[in-house]
């Protein structure tokens, strides 16, 4: 493994850090009956980082987790952890959580966590101070077959977070979560990462991207684009923004368009692209004079998460697909 030297701005100063990578993976292959899930997935993680691994349901995300934590070997390729350990070598000084298998359900919650403390060697008292900011005290000696899908949540967090572990794999966490609880969730793995610890999360939720030092998209089973939140919004086209009576999506940005709230947002092929876009809303209005329409507003507007997700989850797949054919 290399040792890559990085210089950041903090408090108006710079500051050098020598950041080992953490994870090394090669050529993940994994699949299931005559598919595979995971087609030559390569990802880096360095020491201290928080890496938001994001793509929609089905890519794989959660069995590239599951890899990682030796839950599950990889058909092909290589995982190293801490200089050249496997992942069931790395266990002790690794906390896992997969979605769905960390709990047990005839269980209390308070019993799963005495269960799971006693199964890892890192394992802390702090789940008490987990399980109160995150509002699952009162629960926990209720059997965990009566949780809702974010109580759940919530205690499987407080099982992984109370490990001191060095390296987290979290799958999916905010899932099913109000948007309180995920805000305690991100200032939790914020504080883990002010104290160096490295942080791997899952996600299909845009919010989740705001925290991430990189975010690592995943389609196909592949690694598509990574790169620090920032400088993926910087990349992206530009992003028009239309409110009001509006012609058929596909009428003036194919599958670059999709739909949020009462608005279409969609990528331009160039900023040039906007007074089209104009022209054929305005035409399309003109034409449609038998009932009262709105006018229309046309816009270039900032990107955003909602944005870079929907790019690289859909829109760019589209291109891709449009390009091979």
């Amino acid at each position: 493994m290399t040792t890559e030297t990085t210089t950041e701005a903090e408090n108006g100063t710079e500051r050098e850090q020598s950041r080992q990578p953490i994870l090394e993976a090669r050529d993940v292959e994994k699949g299931f009956g005559n598919g595979n899930v995971l087609e030559g997935l390569d990802l880096t993680v360095e020491a201290g980082e928080l890496l938001t691994v994001m793509g929609p349901n089905g890519v794989g995300k959660s069995v590239f987790l599951s890899c990682l934590a030796g839950s599950t070997d990889p058909a092909v390729g290589s995982i190293e952890l801490f200089d050249g350990r496997s992942p069931t070598e790395a266990q002790s000084m690794t906390s896992v959580m997969l979605q769905g298998r960390s709990i047990d359900p005839d269980l209390t919650g308070r019993e799963n966590l005495q269960f799971y403390g006693d199964l890892h060697p890192r394992a802390t008292e702090d789940w008490r101070e987990i399980a109160t900011r995150l509002e699952l005290e009162d629960d926990l000696d209720r059997p965990a077959r009566e949780y809702s899908g974010g109580m759940a949540r919530k205690l499987e967090l407080t099982i992984a977070l109370s490990v001191d572990a060095e390296l987290y794999l979290l799958d999916e966490p905010t899932a099913e979560l109000d948007l309180t609880t995920i805000q305690t969730v991100h200032d939790l793995l914020f504080e883990y990462r002010r104290a160096g610890k490295t942080i791997l999360l899952t996600s299909h939720a845009p919010l989740d991207a705001r925290i991430a030092d990189r975010i690592a998209f995943v389609r196909d089973g592949r690694l598509v684009a990574t790169a620090p939140p920032q400088t993926l919004l910087d990349d992206l086209p530009p992003v028009v923004r239309i409110r009001g009576d509006v012609p058929p999506e596909s009428a003036f940005l194919g599958a670059r368009v999709f739909q949020r709230g009462d608005e279409i947002r969609g990528f331009l092929r160039g900023a040039d692209e906007l007074e089209t876009v104009r022209e054929t809303v305005e035409r399309d209005r003109d034409h449609d004079r038998g009932r009262e329409r709105k006018r229309a507003t046309v816009e270039l507007d900032s990107p955003s998460y909602t944005d870079l997700f929907n790019y690289y989850t859909a829109v760019q797949t589209a291109r891709d697909d449009s390009e091979g054919s």
